[in-house]
């Protein structure tokens, strides 16, 4: 494995390497949160007023009221009963695990999942198996054979940020047992689905109640940290199971500070996720115009993946000549010999999005 380039990102949109800069369509901070002035500004004062971190776990003397400030937000923004934060949206994911352990009889997950939800289900003290990728039968196939009285979780990823596909969360409800859950990774899809950015539960239009939904804040929100959104004993059940929790120093009061800061510039600037939609939307829709093949989907991720090293080799020097950095990443659940990953933004101009779709275009157009 060779070592990844050193970028340093620039103006937003752009990125140096090897001193020249280019139009960077890679990373996921789909609204640029990460570089917003009032979002920095957040984070610069509670530096100040309370230095970078707490130093013990929140279960001895580490509790804050910023945190309790944090999950009263995210419980509300997404409409849970509760919320609970982490360190990172992994963690989170592998402490929803530790507080289940030895809940089920087997854990049903997505072939493509993301690696946390990989390692979350190693946690659960049960057989795992796969099935099929956003295949609703092939799962209810798996659930049948376990039979009736078993008790089943399945976990999955909402937005697949591998080529932007959506898991079909109405068809997996519909099929499994009534007292099966779904460990929902929502990491790329909050903020970005469904008519308030609540994720793909609101996209989907289903009920919360037998979904354990889990987000990041390093994706739309533009900081950094994750969280748990569940019924009120699940929570109980993590604050008193989860080693994570218990153990673990929570999130930097700054990036508590920060996180509050972008959720509410998020909420009030409505052109955030307007730009966002129009962007994606002028990308995919003109590819398809081109012949270009898109998937279908309302998230601002476009994959293409070429079917040989001279197919990326040609990409990347296109890429390059149009000054964009070639986003080419191996990553787990996309395409085994990798691919190029394009993660939109609401704040790429229309000039880099011509630019992309002019590069796209002329590759497939010389085949």
């Amino acid at each position: 494995m060779r070592e990844p380039p050193l970028l340093q990102q620039t103006d937003r949109t752009f990125v140096l390497h090897q001193g020249r800069k280019y139009s960077y369509f890679s990373g996921c901070d789909y609204y640029r949160l990460s570089s917003h002035p009032d979002v920095l500004r957040a984070l610069k004062g509670a530096v100040q007023k309370f230095g970078l971190t707490v130093s013990a776990s929140r279960l001895t003397t580490g509790s804050h009221q910023l945190y309790e400030q944090l999950e009263d937000r995210l419980a509300n923004f997404f409409r849970a009963s509760t919320a609970t934060v982490f360190s990172s949206g992994y963690v989170a994911n592998l402490a929803m695990a530790q507080a289940l352990a030895g809940d089920f009889d087997c854990a049903l997950i997505d072939e493509r999942s993301h690696a946390s939800l990989a390692d979350a289900a190693s946690w659960l003290q049960c057989p795992v198996v796969r099935f099929r990728h956003r295949h609703a039968e092939d799962a209810a196939r798996i659930a049948r054979r376990r039979g009736k009285s078993s008790k089943l979780i399945l976990l999955t990823d909402g937005l697949f940020s591998h080529d932007g596909s959506i898991a079909p969360l109405r068809e997996y409800l519909d099929i499994l047992p009534a007292d099966a859950f779904i460990l929902l990774d929502d990491a790329h899809a909050a903020g970005v689905l469904g008519q308030s950015g609540m994720g793909t539960l609101e996209h989907a239009g289903v009920s919360r109640s037998r979904i354990i939904q889990t987000v990041t804040l390093g994706k739309a929100f533009g900081v950094y940290g994750g969280a748990v959104l569940c019924g009120a004993s699940l929570r109980q059940r993590i604050l008193s199971k989860s080693h994570l929790f218990v153990g673990n120093t929570p999130m930097p009061l700054p990036l508590v500070a920060a996180a509050l800061q972008a959720l509410n510039t998020y909420q009030q600037d409505r052109s955030l996720r307007a730009r966002l939609l129009a962007n994606t939307h002028h990308v995919k829709d003109r590819l398809r115009e081109l012949g270009v093949p898109v998937l279908d989907t309302p998230s601002p991720i476009v994959s293409v993946a070429p079917p040989d090293r001279r197919g990326i080799e040609a990409l990347s020097k296109r890429l390059r000549a149009a000054r964009i950095h070639p986003p080419f990443i191996k990553y787990p659940g996309g395409p085994a010999g990798g691919h190029f990953r394009f993660a939109l933004s609401s704040e790429h101009t229309r000039a880099q999005l011509d630019n992309l779709i002019g590069a796209l275009h002329g590759h497939f157009r010389r085949g």
